[in-house]
């Protein structure tokens, strides 16, 4: 059999779906001058946005226990993107601006925590998520 190697039937809607919602987080600040965007920070901001409990957020101790895969560090370097500012140096000596989908504040029981909710612009894209994937908000 000789398959057509411009073939583009649609054979799974649901994965398609799937495939436009992470499209959507991947383009989520078109002023970033990649595109490109790791797993484990999309883990990450699904992990946030499915503890969120309307505002309340969760505890980043909690994300690096539920999630094995993510070191300490890494939660911090992957928190750090997904909040205001991102973690690596401009040659300003500035912070490079994050993606600004969370928001990371100091646990005010305990301030060695930290509890990560969802920013406004978190909570469109969360929901331009469930829009695409199930077709509600």
């Amino acid at each position: 059999m000789v398959l057509d190697p411009l073939r583009r039937n649609l054979t799974d809607l649901t994965i398609d779906r799937l495939s436009q919602a992470i499209e959507l987080i991947r383009l989520s600040d078109p002023d970033r001058k990649s595109n490109e965007l790791p797993l484990h920070v999309l883990a990450v901001l699904l992990y946030v946005a499915s503890h969120d409990d309307n505002g309340k957020g969760c505890h980043k101790q909690a994300l690096e226990e539920d999630l094995p895969l993510i070191t300490r560090a890494g939660s911090s370097r992957n928190t750090d993107w997904l909040s205001k500012h991102h973690r690596l140096l401009l040659p300003s000596g500035r912070r490079k601006p994050g993606l600004g989908l969370i928001k990371k504040e100091v646990d005010i029981a305990d301030k060695r925590r930290s509890v990560l909710t969802l920013t406004k612009k978190g909570r469109e894209l969360v929901n331009q998520i469930k829009d695409v994937l199930y077709g509600e908000t």
